[in-house]
């Protein structure tokens, strides 16, 4: 295990369409988004989420977990919860979860702002925003090492 401060991390905004990937070099807190996974009921292909694991050999996973604006548990939360454990589970690399209320929002408007909707009169399903948000979780955690406070 590569030493806190040197690790490569995988980050995740779990969907039950669609989950956002980003890969993040902790030592130089940046993040970048890579191509989201297709999700059937929030199952990704296991086989993808593997070749990806094998690509980057990260050290840790990051995954977003979507807490209701009153900090209460969904769902949704519940099967990020899920999501997390499997991770943990199949690959043996530990898992934060970090909470990332506010991400998807903002990710809408980042994407909007840098014009990288190709068609802002089509829906975010068409255009998703989830690699974007990802990033973001991770930056959220980046920060919170950093004793910041987070987005």
């Amino acid at each position: 295990m590569t030493a806190a401060g040197k690790r490569l991390i995988l980050a995740f905004d779990f969907g039950t369409r669609r989950i956002g990937v980003a890969v993040g070099n902790e030592l130089l807190a940046s993040a970048r988004q890579l191509e989201p996974l297709p999700a059937r009921d929030g199952i990704p292909d296991w086989n993808v989420v593997t070749r990806l694991v094998e690509e980057w050999q990260p050290d840790l996973f990051v995954v977003g977990l979507p807490l209701n604006m009153d900090g209460s548990e969904s769902e949704m939360s519940a099967r990020a919860r899920k999501f997390g454990k499997r991770l943990y589970g199949r690959y043996g690399k530990s898992c934060e979860m970090v909470d990332e209320r506010g991400s998807t929002r903002e990710a809408k408007a980042i994407a909007r702002e840098s014009g990288l909707l190709r068609n802002p009169a089509k829906s975010y399903r068409d255009d998703g925003v989830d690699g974007i948000a990802a990033v973001l979780i991770l930056e959220s955690w980046f920060a919170r090492q950093e004793g910041l406070p987070e987005r």
